[in-house]
């Protein structure tokens, strides 16, 4: 009886992300508002954990999770309350919601640049206040000024879009940024600099991570016009506040609207009570479509990764759409095993692993076959490693990754060939897929054709009779039965391959008396 996948929604979300899990035969538990020492508690017992902003991943709680724990799913865009590296060194799949709350902050920033311009909150509160101070908020047009978007992916391009629809003149820096993208959404690609120069107002809409902390400081704020405006909803921590209350004290900025702060919850703040600031509680996706939105998708991406092992919208591995996934199943397990059998060859430091993909297998979205490779590799001699944390672990070890596709294959329909370099040379180990049976087809240039079994025996011996017998003879006497026994030769050379398939794991023993046999160089036992 297959076991239901379980997961534990340990923030508010909506009552639907709920249902939709327990319509597609996933066990879900909500339990919000948890302490830390609870949710360390829970966790162990959870395959998938559902949180919004609240909640906050340590690496202390991931490391509670006792390897259950496959994936993180983040209704909302930003995933600051996760410690992302912690969570893919421990195998954690980690995703995010990037397009259902776009819209949504898209129109707050739109809406806070409009409360700028017509300086709105200090008029409401006046008018409140009976004074009727007309002619003190004297507000600008948006028409004809420069909008500068720093960052024009989801959200960036929609405000680019209502920016141009104010038939504001719109400039955009962004280092993805395609000139043929920019034609198509209409703005002009800018370095930063002359974002800076030329704006009269600025917007950000970029992650906070190290090349973007501080993007805006005094330097970048003394290249500004005078009598800029300034707008985050993106990320905390994106300004330098300290920085921009100067520059607003001195009139250099004429104004800021922030809904997002260096430290939340943001009870008091160095900005707090300038006239010229607005400022919102982080509100940006904070509408009834969009909260419904990103709840609903992330349960749907968590269920399908769960079910279907489709990876949508992760940040710390490649995305498996559900339809890609039936069809890279029978080359998963034989990237696994490819993998797996370099990383039992090979005996010396890697400095590079390259892979190559041909024939049918280079038309599909490889990403993840190479994640598979690489934890297969890495597995006998690493503890926990898999798909998610590979990667991570390769670079780590300074392993150099190539990978090349070809379409056309000369042998084969599909061929995954893997060459390990290290500083002694090389190995090569290649496989195809027949129907749905991952086959070794190639060991360092000696062709052999067969299946791996859970337990293997690999010899390299010289070419020249009496091995079959002898071998056969030592396993025998050990009461090892062989379930299978392939011999790969190129004719006219000195030397031959063997891989033998036995029914239980070989002892040291066994292995050192067939080590020991004249024509044989080398001997290893491998486990799949």
């Amino acid at each position: 009886m297959t076991t239901k996948p379980t997961v534990l929604i340990s923030d508010k979300m909506s009552k639907q992300a709920e249902q939709i899990f327990k319509d597609r035969g996933v066990d879900v538990t909500v339990k919000t508002d948890l302490k830390p020492e609870e949710l360390k508690e829970m966790i162990k017992n959870f395959d998938g954990l559902a949180i919004r902003s609240s909640t906050k991943v340590t690496a202390e709680i991931l490391k509670s999770t006792g390897g259950k724990l496959k994936v993180i799913g983040r209704a909302g865009i930003g995933v600051d309350n996760v410690d992302v590296p912690a969570a893919t060194r421990s195998g954690v799949v980690v995703m995010n919601t990037p397009f259902g709350n776009s819209i949504t902050t898209a129109e707050h920033t739109i809406a806070m640049m409009m409360t700028l311009a017509r300086q709105i909150p200090s008029a409401n509160a006046s008018t409140h206040a009976g004074k009727w101070e007309k002619s003190k908020y004297m507000g600008q047009e948006l028409f004809g000024k420069t909008l500068g978007v720093i960052g024009c992916g989801n959200i960036g391009s929609i405000v680019a879009d209502r920016g141009l629809g104010l038939k504001m003149k719109v400039i955009a820096f962004d280092p993805f940024l395609s000139p043929e993208r920019a034609v198509e959404l209409g703005v002009e690609k800018v370095a930063l600099e002359d974002i800076l120069k030329r704006a009269d107002y600025i917007t950000l809409h970029t992650p906070l991570i190290d090349s973007t902390k501080g993007i805006i400081n005094a330097a970048a704020i003394a290249k500004m016009k005078k009598g800029v405006r300034l707008i985050n909803c993106a990320r905390g921590g994106l300004i330098v506040e300290a920085d921009l209350k100067a520059a607003l004290d001195s009139g250099h900025v004429a104004g800021a609207a922030l809904d997002v702060f260096e430290e939340e919850p943001a009870k008091t703040n160095p900005l707090f009570g300038n006239e010229n600031v607005v400022c919102t509680p982080h509100l940006g996706a904070s509408t009834v479509e969009a909260q419904e939105n990103v709840a609903l998708q992330v349960a749907e991406q968590m269920a399908d990764f769960l079910l279907q092992g489709a990876v949508s919208n992760a940040v710390n591995m490649p995305s498996v759409s559900a339809e890609d996934a039936p069809k890279l199943k029978p080359y998963m397990k034989l990237a696994e095993q490819l993998g797996g059998f370099a990383g039992q060859l090979v005996q010396d430091a890697p400095t590079e692993i390259k892979i190559s993909y041909e024939g049918h297998v280079a038309t599909l979205n490889v990403k993840p076959l190479t994640a598979l490779i690489l934890a297969g590799f890495l597995k006998p001699s690493m503890e926990g490693v898999n798909i998610v944390s590979a990667p991570a672990k390769a670079k780590e070890l300074g392993i150099g990754l190539s990978e090349t596709r070809r379409e056309k294959s000369a042998a084969y329909q599909t061929l995954v060939s893997v060459t390990v370099v290290t500083a002694k040379g090389q190995n090569v180990v290649a496989g195809t897929v027949f129907g749905e049976h991952p086959r070794i087809v190639d060991i360092n240039g000696v062709p052999i054709e067969t299946a791996l079994d859970k337990h293997m025996l690999y010899i390299v011996n010289l070419d020249k009779p009496g091995l079959i017998g002898a071998v056969g003879t030592i396993l025998g006497d050990a009461q090892i039965n062989i379930a299978d026994f392939t011999l790969g030769r190129i004719p006219g050379k000195s030397k031959a391959i063997a891989l033998i398939s036995v029914d239980e794991p070989l002892s040291e023993k066994v292995i050192s008396a067939i080590a020991k046999l004249a024509q044989v160089e080398r001997v290893l036992a491998l486990k799949f």
